[in-house]
């Protein structure tokens, strides 16, 4: 054991020791169960002028400690900042002020007092009475820096968001974003629903999904990949505007742009086509950005984006002429796309058609292009499952995808309400799972029965709510924006 675990072990027993000691005197801090406190820390700096001289009571974590002999300081930390605690024995009381040897940095206290302004200019609380609420037995780092301590500080957010503050600030605007985006959405007549996590059938997008059992039923089960079959459910059932927002699940891979949960918005309306759902989607970012941040022009980790509408629109096939140099517009055989796939170093897997490496070849040469934010539009049928066919190409379909900094944040079509054509791609997509994809679109006959009833024309989005809080907190991965993130566990 090193010099440094044995000072650490020493520390923690001391810290339980005072415990011991504060017990047998008959101040047991785990039993008290409430304290009422008036004020917080920014309350009492912003309105000093009338609380001046006011008795106020005030809780929080001792962050620092100074002072001698019968005057001494404190900091405590609150939801909402610090403040100093002045604390003098002619008013604490001999004895009371003895016990503030027991404390510890990190103990949590509430604080009767007067607010008033010290010598030095600091605004405070000059204590009548200290009670500890709760005995800290662990040990708070004084700053957190390294590879190391980034990956401890995602393992204990609680500590993080102690030492950190401006971590919990983050989390605040996250909240503010979750809120705008719904308050846009409630303004113009969606109605916010719920839908199974637990489904029989992993539908929805193309991905790998987290598989479990049902006991009862004997039946394997997923949580859900997305939420669009359900959603359009909905719409057959007569409800013409929809969104819901929650958690998704994928059994991917993770990236600073992927967490295995991760919270996603999924929005359908009756009677418009995906040009509308264009509009709706930049129209609500640059909503939510002037919301939360005041304007639309962000900084993203030194890099100037615009979210203001109008945004570029983009067809795929001239995106990947323009940057990848090749025009799939004089390319009309799944061979000659193949041919020109190989010569550009893609890799070839079964099955693969002329739509497939347009959309290998955009996603390999072009998404690093899209800085500002740009929709790119006329995606292939072969990777549109649920998109209805661009009547003046049907090897197209009236869909987009929305980039913002290289990243896809939402995804958006012109839906698919031909049952014929729905079940011929959705078999198409069982070929292709037969074929090795696992990523691959299952058949869902009750989806297909349920457009056979009748989907209006509609238009759907989905949009990665984490990606949008990421740019909008300018925070480098998603694990700063996600309170808890999925991590490996320790080693024991």
């Amino acid at each position: 054991m090193t010099d440094s675990e044995l000072n650490l072990n020493e520390m923690l027993r001391i810290r339980r020791e005072k415990l011991k000691e504060l017990i047998d005197k008959g101040k047991n801090p785990y039993l008290i169960e409430k304290f009422d406190y008036t004020h917080h820390s920014t309350t009492i700096k912003e309105k000093f002028e009338e609380l001046e001289g006011a008795e106020v009571a005030v809780a929080g974590r001792i962050m620092s400690r100074r002072g001698h002999g019968k005057v001494s300081f404190m900091d405590i930390q609150d939801s909402e900042g610090r403040i100093q605690i002045f604390i003098k024995q002619d008013i604490l009381g001999e004895e009371e002020y003895k016990d503030l040897n027991l404390l510890d940095l990190g103990d949590i206290i509430g604080v009767k007092g007067e607010v008033f302004r010290t010598k030095a200019g600091e605004i405070s609380v000059r204590a009548k009475e200290i009670i500890l609420l709760t005995k800290s037995l662990q040990i708070l780092p004084e700053k957190w820096h390294g590879l190391k301590d980034q990956d401890l500080r995602y393992r204990q957010r609680y500590v993080d968001s102690i030492v950190n503050p401006e971590v919990k600030e983050t989390f605040l605007l996250r909240s503010k974003i979750i809120k705008a985006v719904r308050e846009y959405l409630d303004d113009r007549g969606f109605l916010e629903v719920e839908t199974p996590i637990l489904s029989t059938i992993a539908g929805g997008a193309n991905a790998r999904p987290f598989i479990t059992h049902h006991n009862t039923l004997d039946i394997d089960m997923y949580l859900r990949i997305a939420n669009e079959l359900y959603l359009k459910r909905l719409i057959v059932g007569g409800f013409e505007k929809v969104y819901e927002m929650g958690k998704m699940f994928r059994n991917e891979g993770m990236s600073p742009k992927h967490n295995p949960e991760f919270t996603n918005i999924e929005v359908y309306q009756a009677y418009v086509d995906y040009e509308e759902i264009m509009r709706l989607t930049e129209n609500l970012v640059a909503y939510v950005a002037e919301k939360v941040l005041g304007t639309t022009k962000i900084n993203y980790q030194g890099t100037e984006i615009d979210l203001s509408p109008p945004w570029r629109r983009l067809d795929m096939v001239d995106a990947v002429k323009e940057y990848a140099g090749v025009d799939f517009n004089e390319i009309n055989t799944d061979e000659e796309a193949i041919a020109i796939a190989k010569a550009k170093g893609l890799e070839i897997t079964p099955g693969m058609k002329r739509g497939h490496i347009i959309a290998e070849m955009f996603e390999e040469f072009c998404e690093e292009h899209l800085v500002q934010p740009t929709f790119i539009i006329g995606h292939p049928v072969e990777v549109s499952p649920l998109a209805k066919r661009n009547p003046d190409d049907p090897r197209k379909t009236n869909r987009f995808e929305a980039f913002i900094n290289t990243w896809e944040i939402a995804n958006a079509f012109s839906e698919l309400n031909d049952p014929i054509d729905q079940r011929e791609r959705f078999e198409e997509q069982v070929k292709q799972k037969d074929l090795g994809d696992e990523e691959a679109h299952p058949m869902d006959t009750d989806f297909i029965n349920a457009i056979e009833v009748g989907l209006p024309p509609t238009g759907g989005l989905g949009i990665g709510i984490d990606r949008l809080i990421i740019l909008l907190t300018n925070q480098p991965s998603i694990r700063d924006i996600i309170l808890f993130p999925t991590m490996k566990p320790l080693e024991d």
